[in-house]
């Protein structure tokens, strides 16, 4: 990428939370890396557990600035994410912002109240600033049937979908460029007035394609399939254990590795045991890296059983790995996974375990699916991808109203 005016980037990640990676914490990642080492200034405001996040992936060439509420964690999500969402707030009141030459861009890089209201705050303080929103997620009602927050997960949900209604408002209202995750997202924003088809954006995500062509093939598979996601209920981790189940009554031997953190961890431990599958389960915690990479190469399939996703850009790194994939037949994973990765009617969990066997049995299915999803994975380059974005949100930063204004001095 070559930098002719810079841009300056003001990076809201305040809601990073955990040592795990979601996807809009990967997609600023990978992108403001990338700008910052073309000569754009990157300024990032986050807690202490997002500066931690950033520093072990190695993001570089940026300054930070921390707000701190490391004070909060003892006393529980809730308040940890109110106080968060206050102390955002008021830095952004604080914020010292001079004209300048160069252009300024605020980038929310998630929907979640720590980064969206203060980055709000700074577009209303700062009109000729472009305001760019990640919005990676639509929440479903907690009462429908899809939902994957029931029983006890329910009182959070519901926060989760009530919390995003004034989000999504303002985002309409006041956001020059709105970042999603998939096709189906992008018509809920445009209105072709504010909104054009030209600044909704779906993302979709990328992937390193080099590094797995450095690692050499094991010379035998561990692993008939892999999982890499948060423990999450959406992401479906207890839904899989009852597939693999179903795989394991007809292979007794077949093995499962499963990568990610998360919120069920301690439910997916506890099934594994009383399901007896401590011997078809292997429970790898966090990875990332060649250290995930490795795993891949010694995994057959790739498997995604979210119950309610937007998309999720996990799996694609193991389809970079020539691994094919298999899912349910989600409508948002019908355009961000077209190839290489069989789909399931939804919520048929033997179906699912079939559709595994097959892959793992059927030599000509498993090759061509394999080649399919190695060809999708290609076109998600974060090389590419990161330029791309640049230069759709430089469009926007160079419209006719856009002056540019800097933040010159932070002070806290």
């Amino acid at each position: 990428m070559v930098v002719q005016n810079k841009i300056v980037f003001h990076v809201l990640a305040n809601a990073a939370l955990g040592a795990g990676l979601s996807g809009g914490d990967r997609i600023f990642i990978e992108c403001t890396r990338r700008w910052a080492d073309a000569g754009h200034k990157v300024r990032v405001y986050l807690w202490e557990e997002g500066y931690e996040m950033c520093t072990r992936n190695k993001l570089e060439n940026v300054s930070y600035v921390i707000w701190s509420a490391g004070t909060y964690k003892n006393f529980g999500f809730m308040i940890l994410y109110i106080m968060r969402t206050i102390k955002g707030i008021i830095e952004s009141l604080r914020m010292r912002v001079s004209g300048a030459s160069e252009d300024t861009v605020i980038y929310s890089s998630s929907d979640f109240w720590p980064d969206s209201l203060p980055a709000w705050v700074l577009k209303m303080r700062f009109k000729r600033a472009k305001w760019v929103a990640g919005f990676y997620l639509f929440v479903s009602s907690p009462f429908s049937k899809d939902s994957p927050y029931k029983g006890k997960t329910l009182l959070r949900g519901l926060f989760y979908y009530v919390s995003q209604i004034p989000v999504y408002s303002l985002v309409r209202k006041c956001a020059d460029m709105v970042f999603v995750t998939n096709e189906l997202d992008r018509r809920r924003f445009i209105d072709n007035k504010r909104l054009t088809p030209d600044r909704v954006i779906a993302v979709r995500g990328g992937v390193d394609i080099e590094t797995p062509g450095l690692i050499p093939e094991p010379e035998r598979k561990q692993f008939d399939a892999v999982f890499v996601g948060r423990f999450h209920p959406q992401k479906g981790v207890l839904e899989l254990l009852d597939i693999w189940r179903y795989v394991c009554a007809t292979k007794k031997d077949a093995r499962l590795a499963m990568i990610g953190v998360g919120e069920l961890e301690s439910e997916v431990r506890a099934k594994i045991g009383k399901d007896g599958l401590e011997n078809n389960v292997v429970l790898f915690g966090f990875k990332d890296g060649v250290e995930k990479l490795r795993i891949f190469k010694n995994s057959k399939v790739v498997v995604h059983p979210a119950t309610y996703d937007s998309g999720g850009m996990a799996a694609c790194e193991a389809m970079a790995c020539s691994l094919p994939g298999v899912s349910f037949d989600l409508p948002a994973l019908r355009t961000y996974y077209p190839q290489g990765m069989l789909k399931t009617p939804c919520y048929d969990l033997k179906k699912f375990a079939e559709n595994i066997l097959s892959l793992i049995s059927d030599e000509g299915l498993y090759m061509k699916t394999a080649g399919d999803a190695l060809s999708w994975a290609k076109e998600w380059n974060w090389d590419k991808r990161a330029e791309e974005l640049l230069m759709m949100i430089t469009r926007v930063v160079r419209s006719k109203d856009a002056k540019g204004l800097v933040s010159k001095d932070y002070e806290t």
